[in-house]
């Protein structure tokens, strides 16, 4: 076998780097390790070659009377070079995945790029004996020269070197670079680029995210601060609006607990006040959902402590029982001279914070609809219970015998002080007998919750979703 790699050295090298080009492609990414070892010993294989036959990619090839055979064993002892800077820029890649991740892409492709550099220098010096002093100075005016004609882009890619090495953010992140915000999905060599949240593709360049302000809403990781602003009437009493917009904060479980949600006076002109509501989230992709979800609970609790808006104005004055009928999606079908009937029927309980309102299991003889404050639902889950969600101002409990026999599947309890309204069940029940929109209304509503509940068990030991339990409340829309 000695003899033949003798006899065929050129043949041998050449199919050796064919084959490692073929087994290289054969391995699948991810199997690193393997794709690794198999290069390695290829270019050992390849060193012994050349070596066992006399070539030496440390000086020119050993046929200068040959051109033929020279010129092959030339390209053989170039590709050597080219072939160990492959090597050492794997080695190098592999490296960096497992300390840097993605991160350290860029680095190892401009580390690479500068291996190959020294490569093709070196190969040039002792293979082809160029005189490389005199290459290296021409070459260094020719970057002298590209230098300045391509600074823009340089700046760029040396500031996503540094962006890559100093980590200020990194793939996946959602940031705001200069008041774009978006969730990065690539780092290259020139931009930066962000999937905004209308699903557009920001390109920033590297030189600008590194001297821009930069906001890294993805740390600290798990926690994302979300807020809403509400410009109430200047006539209207702060504390009357602060109490209100605390306990929409109340209402969601959307928010967490740690850091504390707070709201706060942010402007205040002679025609109106400005509050800001905010707490914290999980997820950058429920901020939107948590937005619009505070703004409806901050606008129920504020209608509920009596504040309204000029544009809310009616001839006809409501009473707060009839408003809130007006909110209750199982009435809609009702004529307004049938919901002024049953308003004036509904009786108001008011209940302390944390007191018992309807227990699991058990049946109450009225309709409960919640005027203000906040009401926790917690269900079953073995022999314990677990908060399923809250409720606010329009949404209604203990109807599950109002269409067949039935017991409550949560038990409800308050978190704020509350003020219900109660309406008897057999004012409902001749209703639902006048009106079969209101009964379907009803049985549409009852197996809703039950699929919920249901799904919400299934669900376990998963965490509750956040802020779920609303729509578990509501009817969906048809």
């Amino acid at each position: 076998m000695f003899t033949f790699i003798s006899n065929h050295p050129l043949a041998i090298g050449t199919v050796l780097l064919l084959l490692d080009l073929a087994v290289w492609h054969s391995i699948a990414q991810k199997y690193r390790l393997a794709r690794l070892a198999t290069r390695v010993t290829a270019f050992i294989l390849f060193s012994w070659v050349l070596n066992s036959t006399g070539m030496s990619p440390l000086t020119p090839a050993p046929w200068p009377d040959d051109a033929t055979l020279n010129m092959v064993a030339s390209l053989l002892e170039i590709m050597w070079w080219l072939f160990a800077a492959r090597v050492l820029t794997v080695i190098l890649g592999l490296v960096l995945f497992q300390r840097n991740g993605h991160a350290g892409r860029l680095l190892q492709e401009v580390m690479g790029a500068v291996i190959f550099l020294i490569a093709i220098v070196a190969a040039a010096a002792y293979v082809m004996q160029l005189p490389v002093k005199g290459l290296l100075a021409t070459s260094g005016a020719m970057a002298i020269i590209v230098g300045l004609a391509l600074q823009s882009t340089l700046s760029d890619v040396f500031s996503g070197i540094v962006l890559n090495t100093t980590k200020p953010y990194q793939v996946d992140d959602w940031i705001s670079i200069d008041g774009t915000e978006g969730k990065v999905v690539d780092i290259d060599w020139r931009a930066t680029h962000l999937m905004t949240s209308n699903g557009a593709m920001a390109v920033i360049p590297n030189s600008l995210a590194a001297k821009a302000k930069l906001l890294n809403f993805s740390r600290p990781i798990n926690m994302h601060g979300v807020s809403i602003r509400i410009a109430v009437p200047a006539q209207v009493r702060p504390r009357k609006v602060l109490d209100a917009l605390e306990k929409a904060l109340q209402g969601t479980t959307a928010l967490l607990i740690s850091p504390k949600p707070k709201v706060a006076v942010k402007e205040s002109t002679l025609e109106y006040m400005e509050y800001e509501a905010s707490g914290f989230i999980r997820s950058m992709d429920q901020k939107t959902e948590a937005q619009n979800l505070l703004f409806d609970l901050a606008h129920r609790h504020l209608q509920a402590s009596g504040v309204n808006w000029a544009s809310e104005a009616t001839d006809r004055p409501w009473s707060r029982p009839r408003a809130l009928l007006e909110d209750v999606r199982v009435f809609r079908s009702l004529s307004n001279d049938d919901k002024d009937h049953l308003a004036e029927r509904m009786i108001s309980v008011e209940y302390p914070e944390d007191q018992l309102i309807l227990a699991y299991g058990a049946t109450s003889d009225d309709l409960l609809v919640i005027g203000t404050g906040v009401v926790s639902a917690s269900i079953k889950d073995g022999e314990k219970l677990i908060e399923a969600g809250r409720m606010g101002p329009g949404e209604i409990l203990g109807e599950d015998n109002l269409v067949s026999e039935g017991a409550s599947l949560a038990e409800f309890r308050t978190l704020t002080t509350c003020i219900l309204y109660r309406i008897d069940k057999q004012e409902l029940k001749a209703c639902m007998v006048e009106r079969s929109e209101v009964r379907a209304a009803f049985t549409k509503l009852q197996h809703y919750r039950q699929h919920k509940s249901q799904s919400l068990l299934l669900q376990r030991p998963a965490e509750v979703r956040k802020g779920g339990f609303l729509s578990w409340l509501h009817i969906k829309e048809r």
